[in-house]
């Protein structure tokens, strides 16, 4: 007579073992975090408070000196205005990205390729991307060639010389590298939406734009309200694009190149961090603003 098999239990894992299996797997990306944002951030902010050049030894507290300074000198805050210009062009290049999102999400011939055009300017890099719209807009250059063959203009036109065309040929640039982005945003967040719902809207009669005004950009305003805090962050902190063609000369000087050339010009790395710490908290309160208008509980479809 054969003796029933001896049924092997489990070993009981403790309750307190198991409280901190989680954090066990969050500890590597915790500790890279905590390297290189929050103590960098730290740095910065005890280095606002305080005039050093980077070199020395000893640093000379200041106060909040920086500050005022920062808020009350022209030279400082005044090229945040030059931040206007990307912050219109965010909007172009969001209303560009959601128009072909939605074309592409339903059935289109070459749609693979036309994705892959898009999103392909967000793969170069920013250097690379400065470097060429340079030789684009060089007087008598690709761009004025092109004009003259459609017959849009016969004189040869400064697009990064001209203070009053400057910073819109730059916006242009930034809309045609970041573009792809949110294109990838918003086409990912359409295909998540549940084609029943489609044909349950054509059931009824619903036509294309009934479909985007009624079903996609109620499903995907989460999407949108994220892009808008990315346009908007992303508008305050231009660099790669003025540093590299223009070297924030005539009248396209940005926040951060100025703060750029205030540490690693003029050796002003206190004064330089508070204009890093005033853009951050302008950033957090432009952020905090957004979701109060959009919060998580209104997005929903419609």
């Amino acid at each position: 007579m054969r003796r029933p098999a001896a049924v092997t239990t489990p070993p009981v894992t403790p309750r307190r073992s198991r409280r901190w299996t989680p954090w066990l797997y969050l500890l590597p990306a915790l500790a890279l975090l905590i390297t290189f944002t929050y103590v960098p951030v730290g740095n910065m902010v005890f280095y606002s408070f305080h005039t050093w050049d980077g070199l020395d030894v000893t640093m000379e507290p200041a106060g909040v000196d920086n500050y005022v300074r920062v808020l009350t000198d022209e030279r400082y805050w005044r090229v945040f205005l030059i931040s206007g210009y990307y912050f219109v062009a965010s909007f172009a290049q969001i209303a560009i990205a959601l128009y072909f999102a939605v074309i592409l999400s339903f059935n289109t011939r070459f749609r693979n390729l036309f994705k892959g055009i898009l999103f392909f300017p967000y793969l170069l890099n920013g250097v690379a991307v400065g470097f060429v719209f340079l030789y684009l807009f060089q007087p008598d250059g690709t761009l004025d060639t092109v004009l003259r063959w459609v017959g849009l203009g016969e004189h040869t036109r400064y697009w990064l010389g001209d203070p009053d065309i400057a910073n819109i040929s730059l916006a242009g640039t930034s809309v045609w590298r970041f573009t792809g982005l949110s294109f990838v945003l918003f086409l990912g967040a359409i295909q998540s939406i549940p084609g029943e719902i489609y044909e349950a809207a054509e059931i009824d009669g619903a036509n294309r734009w009934h479909q985007v005004r009624h079903i996609i950009v109620p499903g995907i305003r989460r999407i949108i309200s994220l892009s808008f805090i990315l346009a908007i962050s992303g508008s305050l902190s231009v660099f790669e694009i003025p540093f590299i063609m223009t070297g924030g000369a005539n009248g396209t000087r940005t926040f951060v190149v100025q703060a750029y050339e205030t540490a690693f010009q003029f050796r002003q790395i206190g004064l330089a961090s508070a204009m890093a710490v005033v853009l951050l908290l302008v950033v957090l309160l432009i952020t905090w603003v957004q979701r109060r208008i959009v919060p998580d509980e209104e997005v929903t479809l419609s």
